[in-house]
């Protein structure tokens, strides 16, 4: 049996749907097939949680853009206006009318996780009612009956024991004829029984959790790349891909940005050994990128990671006072508390600095609890920018009209928190 994960980008309209018809007719093997919200549904559907909470009076209209979205791809998948599946479609965005209806009374995390994970559910039943629709038999599956977390909304945690037991109880696979399962990424449900999401491109890590728990042959990824590239196409032109790489080394990458692979997703295919393969939807027969026990083939390869929209936090203490382990054990409980991934942080005598990603949610709040008992300095609007296996002339290619803010180094990884010079 094999995991297999198609992305947003590969289910973004209705040709990019038949498509992955087209790519599940090369394999005959047992597939359990991971399937993400449709192109940009998730920000949509975050568009409508932020409305909601706001009440800014266009929560009908961001949920209207978002329904328009997937009827158009369903009436160009199916010529058939009274086929079972737009009735299915329409009672799956019920559920989000329903929990609009009323005014907020719960937490942010847990409305997002309610609405958003809509997303996925959309886009797998209409992937399989299209593969159904062009006999490529299949399965839908909830993977909320299986896939089973602790309660904390938007980056839950696993409960690999119950997640097993429910993943070989769920999934049944024939030895006799091939077997297909459709279902989605990203989402999971806790013990009493309400949405979970695993993080925002949670969705790899989902095809990892199905694969450690079902002994899987193999996981592939499918992107709109070649592969696993040295850099984001969107800033460099000359990307090199990267044929096999380490657990390790994909860990590393993965860790400090990479965007074609979730940070969680390695680690329970290195406990089992299971290969995991990035490949092309558009070119599904290339090779594509292996990840394996293997030692770095492409090792020394420099590799570049950007993260944009970073905010750079600088922390002082209010009497001008050094920073303390009793300061840094409080810093981080704050940070904790809200939820905040660290990108990057360094410390001197009388300060401490994070860089972290800007949430609208939780950026401003963070900066107004650490005012409580802090002097506190930011700027936003910055890159954070990590070069694998660097060298100078690797670091100069990445500094060109740059102010440098903070600067790392190891022996493998340079790390810089920087300005465009120009910026006001």
């Amino acid at each position: 049996m094999k995991v297999f994960k198609f992305g947003g980008a590969s289910v973004k309209d209705a040709n990019a749907v038949k498509n992955v018809g087209e790519v599940i007719k090369l394999h005959n093997d047992n597939l359990v097939i991971v399937v993400s919200a449709m192109g940009k549904t998730t920000n949509g559907l975050e568009k409508v949680v932020q409305s909601y909470l706001k009440k800014d009076g266009k929560t009908e209209e961001n949920l209207s853009q978002v329904k328009d979205f997937h009827f158009t791809i369903l009436n160009d998948l199916f010529e058939n206006a009274n086929h079972p599946i737009f009735n299915e479609v329409h009672n799956t965005f019920v559920e989000i009318e329903w929990e609009i209806e009323d005014e907020a009374v719960r937490e942010y995390d847990y409305i997002y996780d309610q609405i958003v994970s809509i997303g996925e559910i959309l886009s797998t039943k209409i992937v399989s009612a299209y593969l159904n629709e062009i006999e490529i038999k299949n399965t839908w599956k909830d993977v909320r009956n299986i896939i089973q977390t602790d309660n904390t909304h938007r980056n839950a945690k696993i409960d690999w024991t119950l997640t097993k037991e429910l993943s070989q109880k769920e999934i049944k696979l024939s030895d006799n004829e091939q077997t297909i399962i459709i279902t989605q990424g990203f989402i999971g449900s806790s013990s009493e029984l309400f949405t979970t999401t695993l993080g925002r491109e949670g969705s790899d890590f989902s095809a990892g959790i199905l694969a450690y728990c079902l002994n899987a042959e193999s996981v592939t990824i499918w992107k709109d790349v070649p592969g696993m590239l040295n850099a984001d196409p969107k800033w460099f032109d000359d990307t090199t891909k990267l044929d096999n790489i380490s657990y390790h080394e994909a860990v590393e990458l993965a860790y400090y940005g990479a965007s074609v692979i979730h940070p969680k997703t390695i680690k329970p295919l290195h406990n089992k050994n299971i290969p995991l393969y990035v490949k092309s939807f558009v070119s599904p027969k290339n090779d594509g990128t292996i990840i394996n026990h293997n030692k770095d083939k492409d090792a020394l390869v420099p590799s570049f990671i950007f993260k944009m929209n970073q905010v750079l936090i600088s922390i002082e203490a209010k009497d001008y006072s050094f920073i303390m382990e009793e300061h840094l054990s409080h810093i981080f409980g704050i940070i904790a508390k809200m939820g905040i991934k660290i990108n990057l942080m360094q410390n001197s005598a009388l300060s401490f600095s994070i860089c972290v990603d800007f949430d609208n949610q939780k950026t401003m709040n963070l900066i107004d609890e650490l005012k409580k008992e802090y002097k506190i300095l930011y700027n936003d609007n910055l890159e954070l920018v990590t070069i694998r296996h660097y060298d100078q002339k690797t670091i100069d290619r990445v500094l060109i009209d740059k102010e440098v803010l903070v600067e790392q180094k190891s022996r493998q990884t340079a790390r810089f928190v920087m300005k465009q010079i120009n910026d006001k």
